[in-house]
């Protein structure tokens, strides 16, 4: 047997050795978990007589998943399994040397046990939350609170100074063509799309950029403009009022707020019944130590969906 991890099309060697390194200890546990034998989980290999299943594979994969990120579906699968296999092997040696017994293994296996125990009950809790209607209540929410805001659709020159600026100026008053000046002087990544910054609220750009942009016609060209990116010459190329995306188009978005949601109410629920004492902080601050809530508000799932002016780099968001 050797002990040499296979090697990727990469040339990448991910066996136990590069693959331990991500501290997956879950898939350590999942190992010695009975699995069913059954055609739709077949034994994919068997060591010193201990089976190794497709559903084996498939919770290391999902453990595992960043660092597998890069690979295809066969050189991943292959990976996964020569480090089940070592896994299998050294556990078996670890179990020989004791090393359960270990003070320092048995707190890891308490806080992972902890960890998947915990990981479990709010994905549980997720997903009952995470109904069609729930987020539908979300989506209506947030379309309400941005259904109506004025959208500019702008161009914009940028340079680094005011007589780069006025000399722009001079040449588009003559007539010259802006989205070809913004592709041969513009500074901004933006500049090969002409300086198109797609459609943008009053918020997603820096204070002087927006009043003016805001300002101005369809149609209209600016003076130079002075942010804390250079020097910008505007045109404006449309109005309109803000519409919310489509329910699909934020689905994944507000499914992702609605579960995180849930489960951050669940957590608090839970610790306001518990009785927490905090030995570092006084004890009038403890029952205010409370983990922060990660979800993001409900307007923002339906205001985040992609827009061109994204993209850009200047004028950046705020």
């Amino acid at each position: 047997m050797t002990t040499s991890p296979p090697e990727t099309k990469t040339g990448l060697r991910l066996g136990l050795a590069t693959l331990a390194a991500t501290g997956c200890l879950v898939a350590v546990l999942a190992a010695g978990l009975p699995v069913r034998a059954a055609e739709s989980d077949p034994v994919l290999a068997k060591v010193n007589g201990s089976e190794i299943h497709a559903s084996d594979v498939a919770l290391a994969e999902e453990e595992l998943g960043p660092s597998l990120a890069q690979m295809d579906p066969a050189t991943k699968k292959d990976n996964v399994l020569s480090f089940l296999i070592d896994m299998k092997i050294v556990s078996k040696a670890a179990e020989d040397k004791k090393i359960e017994n270990n003070d320092d293994f048995k707190k890891r296996l308490a806080f992972t046990r902890n960890r998947l125990l915990m990981d479990s009950l709010l994905a549980s809790e997720g997903k009952a939350a995470t109904t069609d209607d729930a987020m539908k209540k979300v989506y209506d929410e947030a379309a309400k609170q941005i259904t109506g805001e004025q959208e500019v659709r702008a161009r914009h020159i940028l340079v680094e100074t005011e007589d780069e600026a006025k000399a722009i100026k001079a040449e588009l008053d003559k007539g010259a063509d802006f989205a070809e000046l913004a592709k041969k002087k513009s500074k901004d990544p933006g500049a090969s799309d002409g300086g198109d910054l797609g459609f943008f609220t009053k918020e997603q750009m820096v204070p002087e950029f927006s009043a003016v942009a805001f300002s101005l016609e369809p149609g209209k060209i600016s003076d130079p403009v002075k942010s804390q990116f250079g020097w910008h010459i505007i045109k404006v190329e449309e109005k309109r009022n803000r519409k919310a995306p489509d329910f699909q188009q934020v689905k994944a978005q507000i499914e992702t707020y609605v579960t995180r949601k849930a489960q951050a109410d669940y957590v608090a629920k839970l610790r306001e019944a518990a009785k927490v004492e905090r030995m570092d902080k006084p004890a009038e601050t403890a029952k205010d130590a409370a983990p922060a809530k990660d979800a993001t508000a409900p307007a923002d799932a339906a205001k985040d969906a992609p827009k061109p002016a994204d993209n850009k780099m200047a004028p950046a968001k705020k």
